[in-house]
């Protein structure tokens, strides 16, 4: 298997730290039978030595390209945590599913489950699947620590980096087309995936038995032996077209809403029993070209956002159809692609074809202008999300295979030493993390503070920056 060079930026809120980048290490590839899979931890401690042999200097995409016979190299001692893998095909949305490990834990090993779709080559070799990624270890000096106490040293040393290998098992069904968006919830004792997919239907799915066999071999093996096409609860096919919007409410359990690429967007609501919704016929209509993205309010019930191709960014409520009541009508010079509304302030966060970042404040959505505005990103923004507890800080993709985290709360004076040589950097950009190929969706974990995971044409990766 060919490696790609990865690379990350490195930075925090006082100083830029230097920069190496180096070329990963092998990747396992997932079979469809479910079994055990290893996850490359990123690196070695011989490419960490030859790494230091080396004059170090800070990269920073879009300043300055890399010169003939220039290498990209990582520093792990940016990451608390780097892990990647891949799952065959690519997946280029997914979600991550809660799980009863508690909230707020920061202990290594760390373990995550999430729920993915894949865009295959043929429409007959796609999956909804369920991957558990578990003995997740840290990285740099925390994966460094050991016990004062071990005796023989050297004997338990391959014991002990044997014990740390990262695992995952993963539940996969097969699913007939490739799937453009999947977002996850729980509702009462039901895990159901929403799924958008390229045949123009959105499904329900519920995921039980798929997210006991990744935490149980016995639950695994009957999986295997019953596994079949993926069958849904419930789908929609009056949309008339595929779409790529769609997002459940916090605050209603089972609540749903959608949004095609021509233009319409329905409302789901959910029916007594849990298997079966009643979908308003009438359309939420007011976009002129494609609905991109939909986020519900996190305060309130009926109110949702959404963006267009339209270059548009649009509040609605559910009790008053078919019309949106505020909206940003150029709010983006070309393509609005993804928005994200904060859990604590209201604020919504918007990424565009243009490579812009915008900050709303919905109390002065009206006027139409932005509180904030970032141009750091070369290409199209790809995937923005705020961090689900620190309401300052959100992070976000682009098709220039850069992921960016920002922090709101820092300002010019808060700032000490900058990157040397390089000059009108944000003071409020933490970090830009590089490596993959085509990046098309990051997501905060809920669970673990400031762990960040994103899917790529190249795979996921699943990390943790100094910086956040």
């Amino acid at each position: 298997m060919m490696c790609k060079p990865r690379g990350e930026y490195t930075g925090s809120k006082q100083t830029c730290a230097s920069l190496n980048m180096s070329a990963p290490g092998e990747d396992t590839f997932p079979t469809d039978d479910g079994e055990m899979e290893e996850m490359d931890d990123g690196g070695s401690e011989e490419e960490e030595m030859e790494e230091e042999e080396g004059e170090k200097k800070v990269y920073v995409p879009g300043i300055e390209p890399l010169q003939p016979g220039e290498e990209l190299e990582m520093d792990r001692s940016a990451y608390r945590m780097y892990h990647e893998c891949q799952t065959g095909a690519p997946c280029l949305s997914f979600d991550v599913m809660r799980d009863g490990d508690g909230e707020g834990r920061e202990q290594f090993p760390l373990s995550m489950v999430v729920c993915a779709g894949t865009q295959a080559d043929t429409a007959l070799s796609n999956r909804l699947l369920v991957m558990r990624m578990h003995n997740l270890y840290g990285t740099g000096a925390e994966k460094e620590e050991k016990d004062a106490e071990e005796e023989s040293e050297e004997e338990s040393e391959d014991e002990e980096d044997e014990d740390k290998k990262p695992q995952m098992e993963l539940a996969m069904m097969p699913h007939y087309g490739g799937i453009n968006r999947v977002r996850v919830t729980q509702r009462a004792e039901q895990s159901l995936a929403a799924v958008w997919s390229e045949k123009g239907q959105v499904e329900i799915f519920d995921l039980r038995t798929q997210t006991e066999a990744v935490h149980s071999s016995a639950a695994m093996a009957t999986f295997i032996k019953q596994e079949k096409e993926a069958t849904p609860l419930f789908s929609f096919s009056g949309h008339m077209t595929e779409g790529f919007a769609i997002d459940w409410s916090p605050k209603v359990p089972g609540r749903l809403v959608s949004g095609d690429c021509k233009k319409n967007i329905h409302v789901w609501e959910p029916r007594e029993g849990g298997t079966s919704w009643q979908i308003d016929q009438r359309p939420f209509s007011s976009h002129s070209k494609s609905v991109e993205d939909l986020q519900w309010s996190p305060t309130e019930a009926t109110v949702f956002a959404s963006c267009s191709v339209d270059q548009s960014i649009r509040i609605w409520d559910i009790r008053a159809p078919p019309n949106s009541m505020l909206s940003a009508n150029e709010a983006h010079t070309s393509d609005v692609n993804v928005i994200s509304w904060n859990k604590s302030e209201p604020f919504l966060l918007s990424g565009g074809d243009d490579g812009l970042l915008k900050v709303w404040d919905l109390r002065q959505f009206q006027s139409g202008r932005p509180v904030a505005n970032f141009k750091q990103h070369s290409a199209p923004i790809t995937s923005v999300e705020w961090n689900p507890v620190d309401s300052s800080v959100f992070a976000a993709s682009g098709a220039d295979d850069v992921i960016s985290q920002w922090d709101l709360s820092v300002e010019s004076s808060d700032v000490g030493a900058r990157v040397e040589g390089v000059k009108d950097l944000p003071p409020q950009l933490l970090f830009l993390h590089q490596g993959q190929s085509e990046i098309k969706e990051i997501h905060w974990h809920p669970q673990m503070p400031g762990v960040l995971i994103s899917t790529a044409l190249s795979g996921f990766n699943l990390f943790r920056t100094i910086s956040v």
